[in-house]
């Protein structure tokens, strides 16, 4: 339930729905008033699927581990991804309930819903997230979590007007280096001066050739604000992210974990470079990002993330032992998904909120647009623009196809 300041009370369901409470049956399944240890209906989070591939359908399938959440339906454009989506929900609960849509909107104009995880293609991730905000739905969303820097902004913007709860899906962050970043933040390494950052590399022009389009496929909705291009079928079956106009390639992919975890760890998480300077061959070997605070980044140089610091590194020996203990961390239990649902009862910010995925989002789409061009940028992370490069700046957002806008 919505109410009038924006906030949202997934556990004040309309009671029985009104208009539908005559028809319910005079004897109801032990699960429905919150037998079998599961929540009564009241108190859970009826979520949806939107974007059924492998990704979509692994977190859904995480959603559902938890007791308190119901998945009502799924979404994709793609017929044997919601179909089998579909098929998973009814076989979880036990009954041919789950709706399967190809058209978004049609599953945010439920009003039943209170979340919905968004796990499709990069470049649907901002409009979708948007709407799903307009018409009072919390957002889990798959990583990386924009296009470019322009969609990350507006969605910050969408989450805050709305009153939303936003989740990135950078589960990394915090679940592949253990006690690492309570290390850091407790000041085991001393004042950290360099980070290596390993990733992939920049997307660029997509050159498959044209394949007839499948039946039942609607390409027309998979492209949605992309540029028109033919079909061909490596890019519904996960092959999307080598291509610009979908996605920034390994470098926003596997770089909204490491990057987004590097900046969290050294506690410039809400900020941004000042310069991002491409390798030279020269002076600097790798992609090089400067921080306001002296901070040195780069995009190489690590088979994973490397941090130096004034009195240790890691991988590596430490002289001393520090934890922080008043690090941020997930809320609830379970994971990113447990800090997403207990932040949708509470309205706390998650701990991948909308911002600092952003920012994780933005160093990325700036390294990238350094490796198109060839040539350093001077960021203005205030502001959240170019400086003095009209022809860079210009990719800080990108044309849409209509009918599809970001207002």
């Amino acid at each position: 339930m919505t109410t009038r300041n924006g906030s949202h009370r997934p556990n004040r369901r309309r009671f029985l729905q009104a208009a539908g409470a005559a028809s319910l049956p005079l004897v109801l399944p032990g699960v429905s008033v919150g037998q079998g240890g599961r929540p009564a209906p009241s108190e859970r989070i009826v979520m949806a699927t939107i974007g059924t591939g492998g990704q979509g359908t692994g977190d859904m399938s995480g959603f559902m581990g938890f007791g308190d959440v119901q998945m009502v339906a799924v979404c994709d454009v793609v017929p044997e991804h919601r179909e089998r989506a579909r098929q998973r929900v009814n076989d979880k609960y036990g009954n041919q309930d789950c709706k399967a849509y190809s058209d978004f909107r049609e599953v945010l104009a439920r009003k039943d819903i209170d979340a919905v995880l968004i796990g499709t293609p990069d470049h649907w991730h901002a409009i979708m997230t948007i709407e799903a905000c307009r018409h009072g739905k919390d957002v889990y969303c798959e990583k990386p979590e924009s296009l470019t820097v322009r969609e990350g902004r507006a969605m910050v913007d969408a989450v805050r007007r709305y009153g939303r709860v936003f989740s990135g899906g950078s589960q990394r962050v915090l679940g592949d280096y253990g006690d690492w970043p309570r290390q850091i933040w407790g000041g085991a390494l001393g004042q950290i001066k360099e980070v290596f950052v390993e990733c992939g590399g920049p997307s660029g022009d997509c050159y498959l050739p044209e394949q007839p389009v499948p039946p039942g496929l609607d390409w027309d909705m998979w492209l949605g604000p992309a540029p028109w291009r033919p079909y061909h079928q490596n890019l519904i079956k996960g092959g999307f992210r080598p291509f610009r106009d979908y996605s920034g390639g390994g470098m926003t992919d596997w770089g909204a974990h490491r990057f987004g975890a590097a900046m969290f760890a050294t506690g410039v998480h809400l900020t941004g470079p000042t310069d991002v300077i491409p390798p030279d061959g020269k002076d600097h070997r790798y992609l090089t990002y400067k921080f306001p605070n002296g901070l040195l980044m780069y995009h190489g140089g690590s088979k994973n993330i490397t941090y130096k610091g004034t009195e240790g590194e890691l991988p590596g020996q430490l002289t001393k032992s520090a934890r922080s203990s008043n690090m941020p961390t997930y809320k609830g239990k379970g994971g990113i998904f447990g800090d997403f649902l207990a932040c949708v009862k509470t309205r706390e910010k998650p701990f991948r909120d909308v911002e600092i995925a952003h920012r994780a989002c933005t160093v990325c789409h700036l390294g990238n647009i350094a490796y198109w061009l060839k040539r350093p940028l001077k960021y203005d992370p205030v502001k959240e623009e170019i400086i003095g490069d009209a022809e860079a700046s210009r990719w800080l957002d990108r044309p849409k196809r209509e009918p599809w806008s970001i207002a």
